[in-house]
């Protein structure tokens, strides 16, 4: 399964900010959107760091009474890992796991396609999964599953 499958299915509306925002505007943003991190984008619309559940709260323990004043562009992790579309599902979970990262920005030649959450990634492998189980045991039962 490759990484443009899980895009097709959850769709490729991704959230992004300014850099110039502040955290606070961060905040309410996932929490408007119930997600863990938004892509920090350039005016021109390229990706420029991704800031996440984990550094807001990095920067609440060392100055929580500033999160109005402080930008995003000082707290967001510069250093975005990005993933492609064609990108393979078991290489897209290593990566994260390695990595220790939650939040996968999908990029194409054309910029920003999509993010992938490690629940995204986990649920469709596991999907995946089911439905081999599935095929297999059908197979060894004789059940003809083609239509």
């Amino acid at each position: 399964m490759r990484i443009r499958e899980i895009l097709r299915k959850k769709g490729s509306d991704v959230v992004t900010i300014e850099p110039s925002a502040s955290v606070q505007d961060a905040i309410q943003a996932l929490v408007d959107h119930n997600i863990g991190g938004l892509v920090v984008t350039a005016s021109n619309g390229s990706v420029v760091g991704i800031i996440t559940e984990r550094d807001i709260l990095r920067e609440s323990a060392e100055r929580s009474d500033r999160l109005k004043e402080t930008k995003v562009a000082d707290v967001m992790t510069k250093d975005v890992l990005i993933g492609v579309p064609d990108d393979d599902l078991n290489y897209v979970m290593g990566v994260m796991t390695k990595n220790r990262i939650r939040h996968l920005p999908v990029l194409d030649e054309s910029g920003l396609v999509g993010i992938v959450s490690i629940g995204d990634v986990v649920n469709s492998h596991l999907s995946q999964t089911e439905f081999e189980n599935r095929m297999l045991k059908d197979y060894i039962h004789g059940v003809n599953a083609t239509p």
